[in-house]
């Protein structure tokens, strides 16, 4: 694509927020090209879906939500969640004839004199009127530093990179995080590995329930951190880990005993404190991920805490500017009603220009 191409909205992603997005786009009356496209780095339907690895089941996954206007019903529990969620996802894409364009990677944002939005691709340019960013956070895995970590002889992989537990049958394992996906991966790893070593930097908080009051408690503790413009912080800080009968199984084979985060990492193994050592052969680090925002780093819009104060999905600072996928919106849930919350706003933004462009 050689030419320029102008739209009144530009989503970035197409994973669930971005679908979402394009939905309520689509029933506001946007025109498909003109009105909005999809730009989505993967090479095909399912966002971050498509990248996980392949043991994670169905049934392993909870809180999954329809996306709007089409169900999510019958799919074997049994098959991998990978699967399956690309599937749904293009079936989405095709019932509603979303415009979406992929493998497209945008590399920058940036405001020019005339208040549209210049989208700079590796396929070219569009400028939009608005933009829905919708990138998520898979793209982005989070490495921790701790002292030592260049040296270790064995093998250091992330969530990110992790394909199942067959390779490391025989292998002693530190699986490094506090999250759902270490729990998840602790329990595959378990079976085939000669032994584990499960640490967090914080005591897991395990829930027993998580109700609409936890809800809501949570939400209270994302909105707080996001409307004070600082980083979202991750899932697990803000929801704990509700007992599910997979945790309440790995819990009486003993495989939740927690040690506190070593001191150092050795060629060999890691190192406590206290001088205590456990002997590995693999680092899986379960430390989770940060958003993809780079590409809007030219429009500025991070504060003095380092992160995007948010007004529900628009961004303080540049009102054209929408994150969902992002704070208060990152679940399942929070991204189908961020992506109506953006719309809306949206249609009042484009809806005022026209005014103002018509007075003028």
């Amino acid at each position: 694509m050689d030419d320029v191409r102008r739209v009144d909205v530009v989503v970035v992603g197409a994973g669930q927020a971005g679908l979402s997005a394009g939905y309520f786009l689509r029933r506001a009356g946007f025109a498909p090209e003109t009105g909005y496209v999809l730009l989505d780095a993967g090479a095909g339907p399912g966002g971050a879906w498509r990248e996980r690895w392949p043991t994670l089941r169905l049934s392993d996954v909870h809180g999954i939500s329809d996306l709007p206007g089409l169900r999510f019903d019958g799919a074997d529990p049994d098959r991998p969640a990978a699967e399956v969620m690309a599937e749904y996802f293009a079936a989405y894409e095709r019932e509603f004839e979303l415009p979406v364009y992929r493998p497209v990677t945008v590399t920058g944002v940036y405001d020019r004199p005339d208040r549209w939005l210049a989208v700079r691709t590796d396929a070219g340019e569009w400028r939009a009127r608005a933009l829905v960013n919708a990138t998520g956070t898979w793209r982005r895995p989070f490495w921790p530093y701790y002292p030592g970590r260049a040296s270790f002889a064995g093998r250091q992989l992330h969530t990110a990179d992790y394909r199942g537990p067959d390779e490391f049958a025989g292998r002693r394992v530190v699986v490094v995080g506090g999250g759902t996906s270490a729990v998840q991966v602790l329990d595959e790893v378990a079976e085939v590995a000669a032994a584990t070593r499960w640490v967090t930097r914080r005591p897991p908080v395990f829930v027993e329930e998580f109700g609409l009051e936890q809800r809501r408690a949570a939400v209270a503790r994302v909105a707080a951190r996001v409307g004070a413009g600082l980083p979202p912080g991750s899932v697990v800080a803000a929801t704990g880990l509700p007992w599910t009968p997979r945790l309440r199984r790995m819990r009486a084979a003993g495989l939740l005993r927690r040690y506190p985060m070593f001191d150092r990492i050795v060629p060999d193994g890691v190192v406590w404190s206290d001088g205590s050592v456990f002997a590995a052969d693999v680092i899986l680090w379960c430390t989770g991920f940060r958003p993809v925002l780079d590409h809007l780093a030219p429009l500025r819009l991070r504060g003095p805490g380092g992160g995007i104060a948010m007004d529900g999905t628009r961004v303080v600072v540049d009102e054209r500017v929408h994150l969902v996928g992002y704070g208060l919106s990152a679940s399942t849930i929070g991204a189908n009603r961020a992506g109506r919350a953006a719309v809306r706003d949206i249609r009042r933004l484009l809806a005022a220009d026209r005014d103002a462009v018509g007075r003028a």
